[in-house]
């Protein structure tokens, strides 16, 4: 268990320092990823989401970073796991050759990279809320950090799917808009961008 487990973090390593070569190695069959790999990548988007999450609730206290965090892992998790289908259903339909696995790994490997852009967050977040603690200082704060990741989601989701399938001349940026709606409705609504006043 314990070698499954630093294969899997080796395979991490790798898809999220060579995202495109990873996933077309799955495609291609040079490569056959234990579930160990693929719940890794997962791991890495909870990690990412509940850490960040944690820091959104630094003005609160311990309630409220435990709530934060969990509220934005349920919230980045639901959205993903939500839209995911309509990405291989609507991929398919407009004529995509990718299999589930390859498109699931896409979309995979996709989030574990915007989970370890939010843990490289987590400095900047603390500090400038630890600086400044202001509502609405915080809220411009996290509203930037986010957008930042889904900048860079989309950047590693458009490699990613131009690699496996090259043929398209246009990458299915709508997946990540219809998650960054469904997500950003579910931040709202649970209060993740609610900050108190210190």
């Amino acid at each position: 268990m314990r070698a499954e487990l630093q294969t899997g973090l080796a395979h991490v390593g790798a898809a999220l320092r060579e995202p495109e070569e990873f996933a077309q190695r799955w495609q291609c069959g040079a490569a056959h990823y234990s579930p160990w790999v693929w719940g890794a990548l997962l791991g890495t988007a909870i990690f990412g989401t509940t850490t960040y999450g944690m820091t959104m609730g630094l003005l609160g206290g311990v309630p409220d970073v435990l709530q934060k965090g969990l509220i934005c892992t349920f919230a980045a998790g639901t959205a993903w796991a939500v839209a995911l289908p309509a990405l291989y259903i609507l991929n398919s339909l407009s004529g995509s050759q990718l299999s589930f696995s390859s498109t699931v790994l896409a979309a995979l490997v996709t989030v574990s990279w915007g989970g370890l852009a939010m843990v490289a967050s987590i400095p900047i977040n603390w500090f400038l809320l630890t600086a400044i603690p202001h509502s609405g200082f915080a809220l411009l704060v996290n509203l930037v950090v986010f957008a930042g990741v889904g900048v860079a989601m989309t950047d590693v989701f458009r490699r990613v799917m131009r690699r496996l399938d090259p043929a398209r001349e246009m990458f299915p940026a709508w997946w990540l808009v219809l998650v960054a709606a469904i997500g950003s409705e579910l931040f709202f609504h649970l209060g993740l961008f609610q900050f108190p006043t210190v």
